[in-house]
């Protein structure tokens, strides 16, 4: 449990807020790239950690992160004409480059526009990714790098959708591995809406949890006992401040493929969220339809509205399309979509959840280990420090993995070698 003033502080994401000033530390993702999918498109809005900005793709196919109101009159950048490397403001004309520099005055007959400059973010583009810096420009941390937006478009798959609840009760959800094969199983090996009952993931027993301390966060495994022979064990990363990289599962049928997955719960402001889910393979196959589309999951097309604010279709104002015979007959949940599921646990609990009320227990590690990395950042920052892992990339070599092993064996022998890229192990060696 945390008390009420903890919580405050964790959840509390504005510019003014210990944890917002934190967040600012570090590279967040804002934009799809085909969302500006070319020079002088329409512009998009985006709101990150309370504030409502706006992005543009230039005529040099520059990409721009504004405040949304012109400093002018106060009217929506939004509403603007993309045009001639700079974003018009339609009430008056006063245009801005990507720097948020004002470079033009229609309106006045004796231009002052170089006093005039709209806030404005560093972007850099990657892996199909804008991403944004919104923190002191002194203390910018080198570009995002995991290793899925090194991928070619051909292996990599990102999404995104909207979540109606604070950003760490969404992150809570993804890092807590007992909850998987409980919330997302199928209850016959052929409904095809969760994990089969005959996964490893479902047979085994509740996890132990270990975790080990990086630069960046933690390395953290589930080990479950399968049988009386063999362990599954699943290990995952927790890096930074909202990224979860995790193993696909083993036991779906067919060969182990080299698939990694991953989240970044990103923080609309203190009740809201966007999760961007990301897939790739490290292997020479490209990734599969499914895979691409990331339909299995509840992320396609057909589950979200990419068009209108990356809305899923079954939401809290509809209870999640929950039905009750699949429930009874097919899955456990009663929804479709293993990330509609998430979605609807963490935002039945309200926007905010009182975590003075909660009881955890031994399966809720990686959760008490979060929660107390994310409240020492913050407090770290007040008092003029780095936060942990803001100026590091060991993240970009890590690699999460499950596998089955024998319970008479050391598991760590074969996980750890495992969850390091071949260039951390290359670099290991040197």
């Amino acid at each position: 449990m945390l008390s009420k003033e903890d919580n405050e502080l964790i959840t509390g994401v504005g510019p003014d807020t210990p944890m917002g000033q934190m967040l600012r530390r570090y590279w967040m993702p804002a934009v799809l790239s085909w969302e500006l999918a070319e020079a002088d498109c329409p512009p998009v809005r985006v709101k990150l950690l309370g504030e409502d900005l706006v992005a543009f793709r230039d005529t040099s196919g520059r990409v721009g992160l504004l405040a949304e109101l012109c400093p002018h009159r106060r009217a929506s950048l939004w509403l603007g004409r993309n045009e001639e490397d700079g974003l018009r403001c339609a009430y008056h004309g006063w245009k801005y480059d990507v720097t948020g520099q004002c470079v033009d005055q229609m309106n006045e007959p004796v231009s002052f526009a170089s006093r005039i400059r709209a806030p404005a973010y560093p972007t850099a583009e990657r892996g199909g990714i804008i991403w944004a810096y919104m923190g002191p420009p002194a203390q910018q941390p080198p570009f995002p790098d995991f290793e899925y937006l090194r991928a070619d478009d051909a292996h990599r798959s990102v999404t995104k959708v909207f979540e109606e609840c604070n950003w760490v009760q969404a992150l809570e959800g993804g890092i807590d591995t007992s909850h998987a094969p409980i919330l997302h199983r199928a209850l016959t090996g052929d409904s095809g809406v969760g994990n089969p009952i005959t996964s490893p993931f479902v047979r085994s027993s509740a996890p132990v949890l270990e975790l080990d301390p990086t630069e960046y966060g933690y390395r953290y495994y589930g080990v479950r006992n399968l049988d009386e022979a063999d362990l599954y064990v699943r290990g995952y990363h927790f890096v930074m401040p909202f990224t979860q990289i995790r193993p696909s599962q083993v036991g779906r049928g067919g060969p182990i493929r080299p698939i990694i997955s991953g989240h970044h719960w990103v923080p609309v402001d203190d009740h809201t969220s966007m999760v961007w889910n990301w897939t790739y393979s490290f292997g020479p196959e490209p990734l599969s339809e499914s895979e691409m589309t990331q339909s299995d999951n509840g992320n396609g097309r057909e589950a979200v509205d990419w068009e209108n604010g990356f809305r899923s279709f079954a939401n809290m104002h509809n209870n999640w399309n929950i039905d009750r015979e699949l429930q009874r007959t097919g899955s456990f949940s009663g929804i479709r979509g293993t990330n509609a599921q998430d979605r609807a646990v963490q935002e039945s609990m309200g926007r905010i959840v009182d975590r003075s009320e909660e009881h955890l227990g031994p399966a809720d590690r990686a959760i008490i280990t979060t929660r107390q990395m994310l409240l020492d950042a913050a407090r770290s920052v007040q008092r003029g420090d780095e936060p942990l892992g803001a100026q590091s990339t060991a993240y970009g070599r890590a690699r999460a993995i499950d596998r089955i092993l024998p319970r008479d064996g050391d598991w760590r022998e074969v996980i750890l070698p495992a969850m390091r890229s071949e260039e951390e192990r290359e670099a290991a060696l040197a």
